[in-house]
């Protein structure tokens, strides 16, 4: 996905060659000198890998060249020895040294990614999270727009193999294909996946080269990449701090982009300081306390809100809610399709028995296994499911919708909600399928690929996502993995007033891995995001009830049956991301692109005279 820099040899031919050009527009540079301030042309001057970076071009794209030089005159200063006035001769500082090599700065940012990957769910070392940024912060200082790149890269490839391992069990599940082959198939995975952190280093190491200071640079390059960046299996670094509350209230401003800055924040000063004494430099260490501070700023933030929250909570009217988890295995759940359905009935009738009452019981995603057609499943479920749940219920099905083309239906992974009384009074088809086990990525560009991967599935998106009438409430209610995406969410929170979250589920998919609890954690920021209580059904765990601070009620083990009862609060009202949602974020990353593509130099105003 990323090019590798030159090697030493070549480089320092192309140095040399590029030394000549440069000498050829001096002019022109030295136009743009008076622009280039201190640090900023001396940090560049002695950078190598600038150098010959700027003579790679090849002769016929010159007149391109040319227009990015005029581009970026500023940089084309900052570059030059010949066009920024020598420290010497105006009492500066001395020189900053050269960026780091390769062969050290490599290492560094693959020890990013393992840090990443220890902080977060799964292995959950959560302190790291105060400085898994910083080595890849340390070796991207003074490279170039693509070497940074390269730099996030090897960071965001090394996330994604440590900490996605579990991706090689579903592909194995699903595509019937060997380790060998399959572990290939998860390698070009999440070489993708790491391309957002190799998008981060781009967009920052294009901001520092056009001279915007580093701090925001990073700061906006940071919002960018975790909103724009279209991913299979999305993730964020907020949840690292999953388990801690008081971090994770800042959701309800920003959702996990939020959360994830202020942790930027104290990663940024601890790299500073590092760079600065590299540098031998004195840091500014106002500023960077300040930075520092904002982690426990946002924890007070939280431990009021917190509060609040929790008043909120015991003056609202209650319900109870039971969570049945079958633990069907995959295979067998298509090979003995009533065993399914008994098993969450028993379970269900248990749980009515043990808890008495229960205002609704929540059955996992396609709990109740075989396609129906959608005309005539409601009478289905009214005859043979929801009379014999004890309660008002939400479960899985598979829907069939007759069409007219070549292969003749459509199937949908839908969630149907029944009331008191068993009749089924709203529907929900979901929207994000899983790759590879609920469709083929251009499966429907080439149909044949079905009959390669012959466990997967081929289900159709749904239309439409609000939220679902339950009595004199509603329910929001969403499928697998979007529960992950907060945009999703809270698209639904804006079609209408919900007053619980409710997520059904099915990671067997993964097998017994850490995936379910990174799942889990993802998931939590949600009802932070909207001040709901949150309740989720898995087949296979880990199910949970989850409160608006983030705070796990209860939940099951992993690859067992169980149930699950806890007390609800049927909550109203919005918060900030539910007015704003990532409006902020997107102005953010149109702020980070411009960065990258408009040098600094052009805000100022032009010399008197000049």
């Amino acid at each position: 996905m990323t090019r590798r820099d030159p090697s030493e040899p070549e480089a320092e031919a192309e140095a040399t060659e590029g030394a000549a050009s440069e000498a050829a527009e001096g002019a022109e540079a030295a136009e743009g000198a008076e622009v280039t301030e201190g640090a900023e042309a001396t940090e560049s001057a002695t950078s190598e890998d600038e150098a010959a970076e700027g003579a790679e071009e090849p002769k016929q794209g010159r007149a391109e060249a040319d227009a990015e030089h005029d581009e970026g005159a500023d940089e084309s200063a900052a570059k030059s020895p010949q066009t920024a006035e020598s420290p010497s001769k105006v009492g500066a500082e001395p020189t900053a040294p050269p960026p780091l090599a390769a062969r050290v700065a490599y290492p560094l940012a693959v020890l990013s990614g393992f840090l990443y990957f220890l902080a977060f769910p799964g292995v959950d070392l959560w302190p790291l999270a105060a400085i898994a940024w910083v080595p890849l912060i340390v070796a991207m200082e003074g490279q170039s727009p693509r070497r940074a790149m390269g730099l996030g890269w090897a960071a965001g490839f090394t996330m994604t193999m440590t900490g996605f391992y579990w991706l090689l069990e579903m592909l194995q599940t699903f595509s019937g294909f060997g380790v060998g082959l399959c572990l290939l198939f998860m390698s070009i995975l999440c070489a993708y996946q790491g391309g957002r952190i190799a998008l981060m280093g781009w967009l920052y190491g294009r901001a520092r080269a056009r001279g915007w200071l580093a701090g925001g640079a990073f700061a906006a390059a940071f919002v960018a990449s975790e909103l724009l960046f279209p991913l299979l299996f999305p993730w964020y670094y907020a949840a690292t701090v999953h388990q801690l509350p008081a971090l994770l209230q800042v959701a309800e401003l920003g959702s996990p982009i939020g959360v994830g800055l202020t942790l930027v924040a104290l990663n940024w000063a601890i790299a500073s300081l590092i760079i600065a004494r590299r540098q031998g430099r004195a840091p500014a260490l106002r500023g960077l306390a300040l930075l520092a501070a904002v982690p426990l700023v946002s924890a007070a933030y939280g431990a009021v809100r917190i509060h609040q929250v929790d008043a909120a909570v015991a003056a609202a009217p209650k319900a109870k809610v039971g969570v049945v988890q079958g633990n069907m295995s995959l295979m067998g759940k298509r090979q003995d399709r009533e065993e399914g359905l008994r098993r969450h009935l028993r379970l269900s009738q248990d749980l009515v028995r043990r808890e008495g009452p229960l205002d609704l019981v929540v059955w996992p995603e396609t709990a109740v296994v075989g396609a129906l057609d959608e005309t005539t499943a409601n009478l289905h479920y009214q005859l043979r499911v929801t009379p014999y749940i004890g309660a008002p219920a939400v479960f899985g099905g598979v829907l069939v919708r007759q069409v007219e083309d070549a292969r003749g239906y459509v199937l949908f992974n839908s969630a149907l909600v029944s009331g008191a009384d068993g009749k089924v009074v709203g529907r929900y088809d979901k929207h994000y399928l899983l790759a590879f086990g609920e469709y083929l990525p251009f499966g429907e560009t080439f149909p044949s690929l079905y009959e390669i991967s012959r466990n997967s599935g081929r289900f159709t998106p749904g239309k439409e996502a609000k939220p679902i009438p339950f009595g004199d409430r509603h329910l929001a209610v969403f499928i697998c993995y979007e529960d992950i995406i907060p945009s999703f969410v809270n698209s639904i929170m804006r079609e209408g007033e919900a007053d619980l979250l409710v997520n059904i589920t099915n990671d067997a998919w993964f097998g017994d891995t850490t995936e379910p609890w990174i799942h889990l954690a993802l998931s939590k920021l949600r009802g932070i995001e909207q001040r709901r209580f949150f309740v989720r059904s898995t087949n296979s765990g880990v199910s949970a009830v989850m409160d608006p601070v983030g705070r796990v009620v209860g939940h099951t083990g992993t690859f067992q049956e169980d149930t699950l009862a806890a007390e609800v609060a049927w909550l109203q009202g919005g918060t900030p991301y539910r007015v704003y949602g990532d409006t902020p974020w997107y102005l953010v990353s149109l702020l980070s692109l411009g960065f990258a593509f408009v040098p600094r130099s052009r805000l100022r105003k032009p010399r008197q005279g000049g």
